[in-house]
């Protein structure tokens, strides 16, 4: 899908061209009580409060397109979590999906879609890492997980209510910037199969110039 909405490829810079220079890659992790928005080296968490429907939802694609507005070069946002989608507000939260992917179409910001499954496994190696736990535990324990890889393999402090969901959006973040050619450290193949089931927008990585 986001192929066919964003404009023609772009190529970016080698790192030989820029020296340094990284794109700018954020990672979104969408949520009605906690939307995870990260990139190299920092997260937040936006957490709307009490505020519900309409105003909620106003509330949160604000809150991220000033995040993305100023010189994103790619934005990866993780995909609905098919599996939930009985449990209450995911109709909601279907919306924002829509609002702030519109919103990145509109303002031709390219967009990647990573599906649940697939931020795990480059983060873990693995879709269920934690399935050698009881089944009450194992969605906690892999949150931690997952956690524990932001702040020990990309030192991003992810800290408070909203921490696994900063944890959640610097993996996609780092999906990202992997993907274009500009990893921050180097991951395992093991890891970085994830990258191939993800429908990739019109950019040309640097490691293909």
């Amino acid at each position: 899908m986001t192929a066919e909405l964003q404009s023609a490829p772009v190529t970016l810079p080698s790192v030989q061209e820029k020296g340094e220079w990284q794109p700018r890659v954020v990672g979104l992790d969408l949520s009605l009580t906690s939307t995870g928005v990260a990139g190299t080296n920092w997260a937040y968490a936006y957490r709307p409060g009490r505020r519900r429907s309409h105003e909620r939802l106003d509330w949160l694609l604000a809150a991220i397109a000033l995040s993305v507005k100023d010189g994103a070069d790619l934005v990866v946002v993780e995909g609905a979590a098919y599996a939930q989608g009985g449990q209450a507000g995911h109709h909601e939260l279907a919306g924002l999906w829509w609002l702030v992917t519109q919103y990145l179409w509109r303002h031709r910001i390219p967009y990647a879609v990573v599906t649940p499954h697939g931020r795990t496994i480059y983060a873990t190696g693995r879709a269920n890492p934690a399935q050698e736990w009881p089944r009450k535990d194992r969605s906690r324990v892999a949150k931690g997980m997952v956690r524990s890889v932001a702040v020990e393999r990309y030192g991003v402090e992810c800290e408070g209510p909203g921490r696994y969901d900063q944890a959640d959006a610097t993996i996609l973040a780092a999906m990202g910037l992997d993907w274009l050619g500009y990893p921050t450290v180097p991951v395992p193949d093991s890891h970085r199969r994830a990258l191939e089931a993800v429908r990739w927008p019109d950019l040309i990585p640097a490691a293909a110039n």
